[in-house]
């Protein structure tokens, strides 16, 4: 508890209602947070009320908060400014800070008489260098784009040196360079490709196969047929290079596309920076913020990354989701450029593309920190917004009732943590209270002893809530479950897997009626996935005790062998193949039997063994 919030309480109460921006200090008088309010009485009274609900990271801000001054303003928006500018000077510990651990690459054109092109993480050696570049992948794809489109030499010859001293290599046999170890071409026309190459890494394919174009025509009518046949062969590679990949060729002109992916608590933003209609570069930000909502995440993102970077803002910025207030923050934007921004949300065409790639290298980024693959981490992530859930579930348990002719009444619960299965956390229910065919009492009794289970903490497997709850069935076995999981006190999202007539995967039911996932493949793809596993598991389990106790029946009926004996040699040899092996000497010992009795067991074994080849055949 704050000893100082007494004194807080009572300085907050004379705070001006006005728009403005509050700065939290500690002990030592270090700003530990900035935050701005349209109403600072209001916004600062929430953190010191006695009954406060903060989440941990807010809990502990507070606890640290010795005093706080402000700064009034005229409107929140100036508040916004303000706030941004103050969390860049001071760096507080509790704010939302952009971090990233990548340092820059660039490309370079070496310095000697017939330079080569390649991507390098620093300025190390002499050259010509393009960038700073934030990716180091889309300045690696662009220097191998360009060198294959000029069919510029990526050998370690030197040149003039090495000019004629050896055959060319593969590459210029397959047209994958113009082979100056030949000594054909002279450093003139050499310089003139690096030339285009350059034009055609700052001007995008477009312009320089315009510029391309004019520079053929001209050497046409001046009769330089060779050099407008060079030109004709380099267009036309462009224009495929071009058709193959979006490095360097795209529709957008100059826009940078914002998406975000969240998987294990961790949030990763991604933004692909197109420049002179081609991918430009791209940053990635990793975030831990348990309790904030992605809107309030990416609006904190957004001013600090273009308060940081005013000369770079395009003029379009395409999101993947709406903020909450996205007036105020594309006028923050035109206010850092100077002219006009468009913050844009795509809901459908050609740019939800663009956003869906962002978002594929965020979970991507994602994966390789969790060891997961980018598929994994985006299906739970649909498959939480989907479902209307705060984060993406990590850790699924899915149910599934299963029976043969009314008899061996089971449920099968299977868990998937991650987007993947996890085998030892299985469990498997044998029903006690329902024995005849009732897939909502079965479900019942299955599910209330899970949860009783947890509430025990008697066992390791049942020690955890899951994030998600799946049942193998529709809006009835939701509605049954529901009041269980509302009598234990617990809040666990509960949705049914909806099958069609073909038992295939067609729905997810929830109490506000039937969800499609259609649209969302990942998700769907997981789900079908978890629904096959958990019906395979529970039928498996069915089998299984299904043939035991076929077993035992038959057992029984020699002479001097009962349920307990029957069920004592079950327990032993576990399967039938094993019973069929063992010696009457063998049966008599485990049953406790005559030799007599264990030959008739024996006879009995070996009819059940026949049986069940001819069943199977």
């Amino acid at each position: 508890m704050n000893c100082r919030l007494s004194f807080l309480r009572e300085k907050t109460a004379k705070l001006t209602t006005s728009p403005g921006v509050y700065l939290m200090k500690n002990q030592k008088s270090e700003i530990i947070y900035v935050g701005k309010a349209k109403n600072l009485k209001n916004r600062v009274t929430s953190y010191f009320r006695e009954s406060a609900d903060h989440t941990p990271k807010v809990a502990s801000m507070v606890e640290h908060v010795y005093d706080y001054d402000f700064i009034v303003t005229d409107s929140e928006y100036e508040a916004l400014v303000l706030e941004c500018s103050l969390i860049k000077q001071h760096q507080p510990k509790y704010n939302i800070l952009l971090k990233d651990d990548k340092g820059y690459s660039y490309l370079c054109f070496s310095d000697e008489p017939y330079p080569r092109l390649t991507a390098e993480k620093n300025k190390s050696k002499k050259g010509e260098y393009l960038g700073p570049y934030m990716s180091g992948y889309i300045t690696r794809e662009t220097a191998r784009e360009t060198n294959r489109v000029f069919r510029l030499p990526t050998c370690h010859k030197r040149f003039p040196e090495d000019f004629k001293k050896t055959r060319p290599c593969l590459n210029y046999h397959i047209h994958q360079c113009m082979g100056v170890c030949r000594g054909n071409i002279s450093q003139a026309a050499y310089a003139e490709q690096i030339r285009q190459a350059k034009e055609y890494i700052q001007m995008g394919s477009v312009d320089s196969v315009k510029r391309m174009r004019e520079e053929m025509e001209k050497a046409a009518e001046q009769l330089d047929f060779e050099r407008a046949a060079i030109l004709r062969d380099r267009i036309a590679a462009v224009k495929k290079a071009g058709e193959t990949q979006k490095i360097l060729d795209a529709t957008l002109d100059e826009a940078d596309v914002i998406a975000m992916a969240e998987h294990g608590g961790m949030q990763c933003i991604s933004i692909l920076r197109y420049r002179g209609r081609r991918l430009f570069d791209k940053e990635v930000f990793f975030f831990q913020e348990k309790n904030t909502t992605r809107e309030e995440l990416m609006e904190s993102y957004l001013a600090q990354y273009y308060e940081q970077h005013r000369t770079e803002i395009p003029r379009t910025v395409i999101m993947e989701f709406f903020l909450t207030d996205a007036e105020m923050y594309e006028k923050l934007l035109q206010t850092y450029a100077e002219r006009k921004v468009k913050i844009i949300v795509p809901q459908r065409g050609n740019l939800c593309q663009y956003v869906q790639l962002s978002k594929n290298n965020a979970n991507e980024e994602l994966a390789l920190k969790f060891g997961r693959t980018g598929k994994e981490v985006q299906a739970l992530e649909e498959l939480g917004q989907v479902l209307g859930l705060q984060k993406a579930p990590q850790y699924i348990e899915a149910y599934d009732i299963s029976n043969l002719s009314s008899t061996s009444m089971v449920c099968g619960m299977v868990v998937f943590e991650n987007g993947r299965p996890l085998k030892k956390a299985y469990k498997r229910f044998r029903m006690k209270e329902y024995l005849t065919q009732d897939d909502y009492g079965c479900m019942r009794e299955a599910i209330t002893r899970r949860l009783q289970h947890y509430v025990a903490q008697d066992e390791e497997g049942f020690s955890r809530l899951p994030d998600l709850i799946l049942l193998d069935g529709g809006q009835g076995h939701v509605n049954t479950i529901a009041p269980i999981v509302t009598q234990f006190g617990l809040h666990i999202p509960l949705f049914g897997m909806v099958k069609d007539q073909k038992h295939r995967t067609r729905a997810i039911s929830g109490s506000g009626g039937e969800i499609s996932l259609s649209a969302n493949r990942a998700a769907f793809h997981l789900l079908t996935q978890i629904q096959d596993e958990v019906h395979r598991f529970s039928v498996a389990y069915m089998h299984s005790l299904h043939s035991k106790s076929s077993y035992q029946l038959a057992l029984t009926k020699v002479h001097g062998i009962g349920e307990k004996k029957a069920q004592k040699l079950l327990l032993h040899y576990k399967t039938l193949a094993n019973m069929k092996n063992a010696s009457v000497q063998e049966l008599a010992k485990i049953a406790g039997v005559k030799k007599e009795i264990a030959e008739e067991l024996h006879a009995m074994i070996q009819e059940i063994a026949v049986e069940r080849v001819t069943e199977d055949t």
